[in-house]
């Protein structure tokens, strides 16, 4: 298996949670929090999504596909086109009312671009020094194996909400 292989591989397990969290959900269910501080499953999807379409278009020298193939302004949220979610309070999480189609064609989207990118990767392109704002300074590789974590994560408490939400409904 290559790296390119490898990493393919990975996002793919991100895209399986995603589709499977998502599937058969109405937008009430999306937007449901378990608790008055808790994310939802629309801004968990969402946010990973942003995570990942900004950091592979980055590193790839492309433009994301929120602002590139206009999924900003058909999801119409009320935050700067910059926002990923990242240090959202309470209130702006509940602001993310997306449908699931939404979401996941806004996800699919960002998944066919990492795809793309990925592809071509090799064992050396992983060292390539791609942030020197940490130290020590980021590295492709680095960088990647970051977004597959955080986005497992977050397709991990959203499955989680879904199935409060599905016990809840019983």
């Amino acid at each position: 298996m290559t790296s390119a292989e490898l990493l393919a591989d990975a996002f793919g397990r991100v895209r399986e949670v995603v589709h499977h969290v998502v599937d058969g959900l109405t937008d009430d269910q999306l937007a449901r929090r378990v608790d008055r501080d808790a994310n939802t499953i629309a801004w968990l999807v969402w946010h990973l999504t942003r995570i990942q379409d900004d950091h592979v278009a980055t590193v790839a020298g492309n433009e994301q596909a929120w602002t590139a193939r206009g999924w900003a302004q058909r999801c119409g949220l009320p935050f700067d086109t910059h926002a990923t979610g990242y240090g959202h309070s309470r209130d702006e999480v509940g602001r993310v009312r997306l449908p699931a189609e939404m979401l996941v064609g806004y996800y699919d989207d960002v998944h066919a671009a990492t795809l793309r990118f990925v592809a071509g990767i090799t064992d050396a392109d992983l060292d390539r020094v791609v942030d020197r704002a940490w130290d020590p300074p980021v590295t492709l590789g680095v960088r990647l194996v970051s977004v597959v974590s955080d986005n497992l994560q977050h397709a991990g408490q959203a499955a989680f909400v879904r199935g409060v939400i599905e016990r809840a409904a019983r």
